[in-house]
């Protein structure tokens, strides 16, 4: 749950570049849902994990947050699937117009898989459907992501 927060961080980042790089219509209202959700979720894990008494945010062990020059973003990449590479979300925030739009594009369909193999990653663990609240969560991240992706590979194919 940790992760996925940091996750969707990045995806909320992502769409956040919308206004200032593209003018295409369906992809400013995709973004806008996109971003929605991500956010609405990250309310939600935040909620689930104060409730467990867990922090929101996994410390990482052995490694100093405050030493200089520490870049986490490729231990976070490890870690996570899915997410962009420093290298992929700086050609996204220099991008403008149809190349924009083809990289958030792919780079969104990236995200989203990646978080379908942190759901089944999350269900592979015994006894992880238990909780009700996590597995409707779980299992409403899973269906919207797939739809999404959907969404965007069909996009992808309309570009000339």
């Amino acid at each position: 749950m940790q992760g996925m927060i940091m996750h969707h961080a990045q995806a909320v980042e992502m769409t956040a570049l919308i206004d200032s790089h593209t003018t295409n219509k369906d992809l400013r209202l995709l973004g806008a849902r996109i971003s929605k959700s991500q956010s609405d979720e990250i309310n939600f894990m935040k909620r689930w994990l104060a409730e467990k008494g867990e922090p929101v945010s996994q410390p990482m062990a052995g490694m100093d947050m405050n030493m200089p020059g520490m870049d986490m973003s490729s231990h976070h990449q490890m870690l996570m699937p899915g997410m962009l590479t420093a290298e992929q979300m700086d050609a996204l925030r220099k991008a403008n117009g149809a190349e924009f739009d083809r990289l958030f594009l792919t780079g969104m369909i990236q995200h989203h898989k990646g978080a379908l193999v942190m759901v089944k990653d999350l269900y592979d663990n015994a006894g992880a459907g238990q909780d009700a609240a996590l597995f409707n969560f779980t299992t409403d991240v899973d269906s919207g992501q797939r739809a999404e992706i959907r969404i965007m590979q069909n996009m992808l194919r309309e570009k000339p």
